[in-house]
């Protein structure tokens, strides 16, 4: 079906980052089939509303996506942005106890 699609372009370029984080405008701008131009402003609009940060790692960047802040439409307040990533194949990373990272 042409002209219209369930997952927005933002939802895509999210999820692309949360399974991918090392993934690239570019990449993420062939897989979805959008400009990299668009790409850009959909990871500056993610950022600017705290769901995305960003670490620069020489010449890439790292992504971060903060799986706990709630969906941004009123009717799906209720639910965290991991809820939908989850159902779009993400896998939650499990966090380490302190005993696990003092060895």
């Amino acid at each position: 079906m042409p002209g219209w699609k369930f997952i927005t372009n933002h939802a895509g370029v999210l999820c692309l980052i949360a399974q991918h984080p090392r993934i690239t405008a570019r990449e993420i701008s062939s897989m979805i089939g959008i400009t990299e131009k668009t790409t850009r402003s959909i990871i500056s609009a993610l950022e600017a509303e705290g769901y995305v940060t960003k670490k620069r790692e020489g010449r890439r960047i790292r992504y971060r996506v903060d799986s706990d802040l709630s969906l941004r439409h009123e009717m799906q307040q209720d639910k965290a942005v991991g809820d939908l990533l989850e159902v779009l194949g993400w896998v939650r990373r499990r966090k380490r106890t302190k005993k696990e990272i003092a060895g």
